[in-house]
């Protein structure tokens, strides 16, 4: 009997579709990151970049191909990892992710 885990983590990509979502909106975060950084002189709170990178490696897990499950599963555990890290720095030292 195969675990949740089994099932939902480690189970096929997605396809490129959803991976092509997640990088454009992982893309949009760090553009927008940018913008305020070059042109209007001003540091955003880093908490959008660690977004952008939790969307980035769940992006890049999608895209693989169809038979690369293990290999999609630890990247999909490892930006859960990240977000999960980013809302507990959240509640337990906001201070951390401002300037």
């Amino acid at each position: 009997m195969p675990s949740i885990l089994d099932q939902t983590v480690f189970s096929e990509p997605s396809g490129r579709p959803l991976g092509l979502v997640y990088l454009c909106g992982a893309l949009l975060l760090s553009g927008s990151y940018g913008y305020y950084v070059v042109v209007r002189d001003f540091t955003p709170d880093s908490f959008v970049l660690i977004l952008s990178a939790g969307m980035a490696l769940s992006g890049i897990a999608e895209s693989l191909p169809k038979p690369r499950r293990r290999a999609a599963g630890v990247l999909r555990l490892t930006a859960i990892s990240v977000l999960v890290c980013l809302l507990v720095t959240i509640f337990f030292a906001p201070e951390l992710l401002t300037e």
